[in-house]
């Protein structure tokens, strides 16, 4: 229920700092969900198509200077690699088609997160 104010803060965080670096993770259960959920109880995790959703509001948020940003890791179905925000647009294009068009994206095979 906070994955929007999670993408927006996230963004504004970035803006203030002007890292040279950003990466993205999502986030898995190594250990189970019900291991989490015991700690966390109103946590729910997200279809894929809402993690797609949720990385473009961080991305339409971010206005970075000359930022690496990555969201290659192996959590990743969807390889994002640019330079913000010279990268910008072509990431937010990258990930408009993951949303409206998951079958037609490269996304990662065997990535069981929910598509």
């Amino acid at each position: 229920k906070l994955t929007e104010q999670h993408a927006i803060n996230s963004a504004k965080l970035m803006n203030e700092t002007q890292p040279n670096y950003v990466s993205t993770l999502v986030v898995n259960f190594p250990m189970g969900m019900q291991r989490f959920s015991s700690r966390f109880p109103d946590f729910k995790a997200l279809p894929q198509i809402m993690l797609f959703e949720e990385i473009y509001l961080f991305l339409n948020d971010l206005e970075l200077d000359r930022t690496i940003f990555r969201s290659d890791h192996a959590s990743n179905s969807l390889v994002l690699k640019g330079i913000l925000n010279k990268d910008k647009e072509r990431l937010m294009l990258q990930t408009e088609q993951a949303i409206n068009h998951p079958n037609e994206a490269r996304l990662r095979h065997g990535n069981k997160l929910g598509l």
